[in-house]
């Protein structure tokens, strides 16, 4: 039976479009420097009020990768 070990780094993404946006900013910029990305988590999620609205999202993820 193999098994896998996965490495797990936090990383926050920020979007004025949403939450989603946020968390697709946050995973394609890690991707461009981790390997072998499998799985996420959304630990936090907050934002920035700018002129009594909602200006940017901010989501905290944590990303777990397997190592080599």
């Amino acid at each position: 039976m193999s098994s896998e070990i996965f490495k797990v780094i936090e990383v926050v993404g920020t979007s004025p479009k949403g939450v989603d946006a946020a968390i697709q900013a946050a995973i394609s910029k890690a991707n461009e420097a981790i390997r072998n990305m499998r799985w996420f988590e959304v630990v936090e999620t907050r934002g920035h009020i700018e002129n009594g609205a909602v200006g940017h999202f901010q989501v905290t993820l944590k990303i777990g990768f397997t190592l080599d």
